[in-house]
């Protein structure tokens, strides 16, 4: 017999085992509710050697009673996930898990993210004009163009179509690497925040762009000779630490952990509004430190303190959203996950970290609680979301040189645009859609059931879509600054529908896969800020200087595919954790009739429970 064959006769076995011992915990729970409903064990005692169980045995009551190691055999596939948020109250205020922990300094942090853009932008635009002009000197000696000044930024030379042909190729391979190294970390980094809570990955993330700045820095100090081609180490560490995709998804996470289902499109809204509030104000600020100062790098500095007080607060003063009951929770379950590959475990596990898509199955789930409603729902929720934010990252640094070439726009023209359009965005986040969801939803119960996305979703989701499609239209018409001005604030409407498609997305998994699957949306996060930059980076480099507008209609069609996509989403579909089932139970006559005996027992159980409280009360 050789080694293969050995290892499929050892699986066989192996669930052959598993079954009968499942059947046997069945058993044994149902002479278990039959015992509590003739009134021979104490029913609070039994709930309180459950719930030890499922803590892990780590706490486990002095009066168990000699049955208890029979209650503490139950698998874990006996578990039921629950989409309730957990009850901190016994907490003192300083260690519960609260939204409002983490809006102040995500804020920050999205300012820092907010403000670098600009500057970031001009500075690798005169530093490769810089390059540029090197080139045409040495290449002909007769070649002469002023020397490019990286004092005021006041560089009209540089406002020609081969450099802004090359920005954009230098732009594109910052986001490829960026993207490719955020697409292997970033699901990795979703499921480790799921075992080892959001707080650790946050941190990680943080020191990522520390690093990041650091070299920026070195490019705003010695501009003269400093390498261009080394801001791309500069992406690559970024994107190897999970970039801010990972952040954004985490501190989702970190919303879901301790928000009812019927409110994560609001408490997703407010990081959301942050994030674009920071976008707002942070560029407009930088303008204002770069005209007042005369050097760019301050900015850097500044960013450069900001992300190091993020990481120290997140640190030593947020509470973490994940408790150690459900930390252990996943890591026995990733424990035994592995353990049941058996031999070939550790082939297997690392063929899974070289396959890249590997984590996106949470988005294909199967089983008999799952459906193809749900996987449809799943996949087309993720698709629309993916779009959406593809054309955010492509647009992104596109529009400012964009508005550069075609406006004359400098750092501070860009900061107010994007200021105006980013405030926008936040009334929408802040404002509005809390307002239309109180007004739709009502007060709402954070006890009661989930049952996936609503109709009041997908409503917002297509509304948000169509606003973003017509102002990426009036990018295409605008052949004037305020025109285009009004453009970007129409699409700033759209900024509601990133919120909602994230909300929507965790209404549709239990509550201790929410980590991993926005971990796998942040992995399509980080495949669009791969191609969606590329594809319309190349765009616009070919068409600059002949119908330069090509890339906004194109971006505006893209849209248009999210939007008649999104037409096809269901509402009222998800994964209900309490009608999970076992796949390996038999279906005939013996097996039905003995599986009677435990669900009249257990409804025995609740009869006597509730009996005893009304005697009682």
């Amino acid at each position: 017999m050789d080694t293969a064959e050995a290892a499929i006769e050892a699986e066989v076995e192996l669930d052959q085992q598993a079954l009968a011992e499942r059947r046997a915990h069945r058993r044994r729970d149902g002479e278990r509710a039959a015992q509590i409903s003739k009134g021979g064990i104490d029913i609070n005692v039994a709930h309180r050697q459950r719930e030890d169980y499922y803590n892990g045995g780590n706490n486990a009551s002095d009066d168990a009673g000699e049955d208890s190691p029979l209650l503490r055999q139950l698998t874990p596939d006996d578990r039921r996930p629950s989409y309730e948020v957990e009850d901190y109250s016994h907490l003192p205020w300083y260690r519960r898990p609260s939204v409002f922990w983490m809006l102040g300094p995500f804020l920050l942090m999205t300012l820092a993210f907010g403000g670098s853009i600009p500057p970031k932008i001009n500075l690798t635009l005169e530093l490769i004009c810089r390059q540029y002009i090197s080139e045409r000197q040495l290449a002909d000696p007769a070649f002469t163009m002023v020397p490019v000044d990286f004092g005021s930024g006041d560089n009209d030379q540089c406002r020609i179509p081969e450099v802004q042909s090359r920005v954009a190729l230098f732009t594109l391979w910052g986001s490829l690497l960026a993207g490719v190294f955020s697409a292997i970390t970033s699901p990795k980094l979703g499921a480790l925040s799921d075992r080892y809570g959001r707080k650790p990955i946050l941190i990680f993330t943080s020191i990522g762009t520390i690093c990041a700045e650091i070299i920026t820095i070195f490019a705003a100090l010695y501009p003269e000779t400093f390498p261009v081609d080394l801001l791309l180490v500069g992406y690559a560490i970024d994107g190897l630490f999970g970039s801010f995709i990972v952040a954004m998804a985490i501190a989702n996470s970190y919303a879901a952990d301790c928000t009812p289902p019927q409110l994560r499109n609001v408490a997703f809204g407010y990081f959301h509004g942050c994030l674009f509030s920071g976008l707002a104000l942070g560029p407009i600020l930088a303008g204002y430190l770069v005209k007042w100062t005369g050097h760019i790098v301050v900015v850097f500095y500044i960013l450069l303190a900001v992300h190091t007080f993020f990481v120290l607060f997140i640190g030593f003063a947020v509470p973490e959203s994940l408790s150690k009951k459900r930390q252990f929770a996943s890591r026995e379950k990733h424990r035994k996950e592995l353990a049941e590959l058996g031999p070939a475990s550790d082939w297997v596990w690392w063929g899974r970290q070289v396959n890249l898509l590997e984590p996106l199955k949470i988005l294909w789930p199967t089983g008999r609680h799952s459906s193809s409603k749900l996987r449809w729902n799943l996949i087309v929720l993720a698709a629309v979301d993916t779009i959406a934010f593809g054309v955010a990252m492509g647009s992104m640094t596109l529009v400012l040189i964009y508005t550069n070439y075609q406006f004359g726009w400098k750092t501070f023209e860009s900061s107010r645009f994007m200021s105006i359009v980013n405030s926008s965005r936040v009334f929408c986040l802040i404002v509005v859609l809390p307002l239309i969801t109180r007004l739709v939803r009502g007060k709402v119960d954070a006890k009661k059931k989930n049952t996936g996305s609503d109709d009041f979703d997908l409503t917002v989701i297509r509304v948000a879509i169509l606003f973003d499609t017509l102002g990426y239209l009036g990018y295409a018409l605008s052949r004037d600054a305020g025109l285009f001005m009004l453009s970007g604030v129409v699409a700033a409407i759209g900024g509601i529908g990133s919120p909602t498609l994230q909300s929507a997305l965790t209404k549709h998994v239990p509550a201790d896969q929410t980590g991993q699957l926005l971990g796998a949306s942040g992995l399509l996060h980080a495949l669009a800020r791969v191609v969606a930059p590329t594809a319309f980076n190349a765009i616009y480099s070919a068409t600059v200087g002949k119908y330069t507008q090509t890339v906004f209609v194109c971006l505006a069609a893209t849209f248009g595919l999210a939007f008649v996509i999104s037409w096809f989403i269901r509402p009222h579909v998800y994964l209900d954790p309490s009608d999970m089932k076992d796949e390996d139970e038999e279906v005939d006559e013996t097996t039905n009739a003995s599986a009677n005996i435990p669900i009249v027992s257990s409804i025995g159980a609740v009869v006597t429970s509730v009996v005893g409280k009304v005697v009682s009360g």
